[in-house]
């Protein structure tokens, strides 16, 4: 044999053992899935700083989420060194670039304490099961079939380390959401998880669901920001028993949710259905929506103001907020971006005097530290995280989303893919993640003389 068929194998063998090695590691979803695209990825991202100082492009250029950012979730999901040396990279004279003001006399204090939230959810109502939520940072709204099984589990898995609570989208209580992480349970056009056989509201099965859940919460859907005032199919191929079960439909059959609810038509039955749902279930109970015409919630507000009942909270989601699919016109064109969007809905509610009576959650690109603050100081009072959640599970913004062919086993049903996510280690990065975008903030609070970041204020911000 001569020495360079002796090379060829040696490189054949080592090659075999390392791809061994990676398809029954659970640590790196890619690399289980793709052992030997995976490490090509891994060794261009390695060496792409150095790259990007004379090609491709800069730390701050891709969209929807910059290398930067993404670099930060992955290194605090880890519990990685997320500091970045040589001062920034960032336009800082750019229109819009955010400055806080920090304090000539900040605080000494211990920025890994919890960061609870400063209301207590449904005390305005009184609601039977009221509370305090312990953490200002929550995990968003993506249903067990727009993520898959793996995903679901470690967002849930990761949410009870962290102490904060799981929205499980519009799909239903799944298997997977029942591993100990507190659950907002959330109720879509499609009533998933709460309908009868003929597809209408059914408060009976909806308690049904809810049965043996640490279900904390209810959020009613009106919309969401990347697709406002369409409903969705879900084709009967992605039917499977397990997801038909979480939502309550028949196994292989394509299931639509409307545009709208078909339980009420106006502000008045919104209000009436709220409070239909939370005398029999006990919990608190909100609304999530994107804003687009603005009577809408003045008129919500005065409606509410006069009747004194109505929901316990409102998630405001930006139109820069993220979805599996979307239409192109929708997702770049319609609903107002968060921070325009959450300034009418706040408005709306200051002006009638009942905005401290409701407790505000934001949600659309929020997951930083900079930008979270900034909606706090907006009137936010808690955080939805949904994307940033996902790249700390695994995400690599490949995009593929809308395909079924997520690479990383996050946003797909296919079980090829999906068998690369270890829910085990995933929960604990996004844990890691939750913790640290918490961290950064009670830490910028305590700079600017808080002992709490919702305490920032907007004259403590300026905005070139």
């Amino acid at each position: 044999m001569s020495w360079w068929q002796i090379v060829i194998l040696t490189v054949a063998v080592l090659a075999l053992l390392v791809a061994m090695h990676d398809l029954s590691q659970k640590r790196h979803a890619l690399l289980r899935n793709f052992p030997i695209v995976g490490h090509f990825r891994y060794l261009l991202e390695r060496v792409g700083p150095e790259l990007r100082q004379y090609i491709v492009t800069g730390n701050n250029e891709e969209l929807p989420f910059s290398r930067d950012h993404r670099r930060w979730v992955y290194a605090s999901a880890k519990g990685e060194n997320a500091y970045f040396g040589f001062g920034t990279d960032n336009r800082m004279d750019e229109s819009g670039y955010p400055f806080f003001h920090h304090s000539a006399f900040p605080i000494d204090g211990d920025a890994d304490e919890p960061v609870p939230s400063l209301k207590v959810l449904g005390e305005w109502r009184d609601r039977a099961d009221a509370f305090r939520p312990a953490s200002i940072i929550n995990i968003s709204a993506m249903s067990f079939g727009s993520l898959s099984s793996a995903a679901i589990q470690a967002l849930n898995r990761g949410a009870g380390l962290a102490g904060c609570m799981h929205n499980t989208g519009e799909g239903g209580i799944s298997t997977h959401h029942r591993h100990g992480g507190d659950l907002v349970f959330q109720i879509g056009t499609g009533y998933f998880g709460a309908r009868d056989g003929d597809g209408r509201f059914s408060i009976d099965t909806m308690l049904a669901s809810m049965e043996g859940t640490p279900t904390r919460a209810i959020e009613v859907k009106l919309s969401q920001g990347a697709k406002p005032g369409l409903g969705g199919l879900l084709p009967g191929s992605k039917v499977t028993k397990e997801i038909a079960n979480a939502r309550g439909v028949p196994v292989g059959v394509t299931v639509r949710s409307p545009a709208r609810h078909q339980e009420f038509g106006d502000i008045a039955g919104l209000v009436d259905f709220v409070e239909r749902i939370a005398d029999a279930a006990g919990v608190p109970v909100g609304i999530k929506s994107a804003v687009g015409d603005p009577h809408f919630w003045s008129e919500l507000a005065d409606e509410m103001q006069r009747r004194d009942m109505g929901p316990d909270f409102i998630t405001v989601d930006g139109g820069e907020g993220g979805t599996g699919a979307a239409p192109l016109l929708f997702a770049d064109h319609v609903a107002l971006p968060f921070h325009d969007a959450f300034g009418v809905a706040y408005r709306a509610f200051d002006t009638a005097s009942i905005a401290e009576q409701v407790t505000f959650i934001g949600s659309g690109k929020l997951g930083f530290p900079a930008p979270a603050a900034l909606a706090l100081a907006a009137g936010a009072d808690m955080i939805n995280v949904g994307r940033e959640a996902m790249l700390a599970v695994g995400c690599i913004q490949a995009q593929k989303c809308h395909t079924g062919h997520c690479p990383t086993g996050v946003a797909t049903q296919n079980a090829r893919l999906v068998r690369g996510l270890d829910p085990t280690d995933k929960s604990v990065r996004t844990a890691g993640y939750v913790g640290a975008l918490r961290h950064d903030l009670r830490a910028l609070a305590y700079a600017m003389g808080h002992d709490h970041p919702a305490k920032i204020t907007p004259d403590q911000i300026t905005i070139r």
